[in-house]
């Protein structure tokens, strides 16, 4: 019966809402640059968490190749799409 009990997934829910609840504490009244490296911090251990717990990014030795390089692309698309929109929303470069 303790093999039916997913303990890995409920502990990486609990821990996640627990990071999510800790970047909760950007809303107070901190320095600025607190409240970046707090966000950055809990952002980078969110999705690390995401990453090994839920999405199962250590267990399947054969394709860890194809993983991280379809991690690296989707992170490769994120900022073309985030910086693209920069480009063209902040810094006014359009007709």
């Amino acid at each position: 019966m303790k093999q039916l009990f997913p303990i890995r997934h409920v502990m990486g829910y609990l821990t996640s809402l627990i990071l999510s609840a800790l970047a909760l504490t950007a809303l107070l009244d901190i320095p600025f640059a607190s409240k970046m490296a707090i966000l950055a911090v809990t952002a980078i251990i969110q999705a690390s968490l995401q990453l090994f717990v839920f999405m199962h990014i250590s267990e399947m030795a054969s394709t860890k190749k194809e993983l991280y390089l379809n991690i690296a692309y989707a992170l490769f698309v994120g900022l073309v799409t985030l910086f693209g929109s920069m480009f063209i929303f902040v810094w006014g470069w359009y007709s």
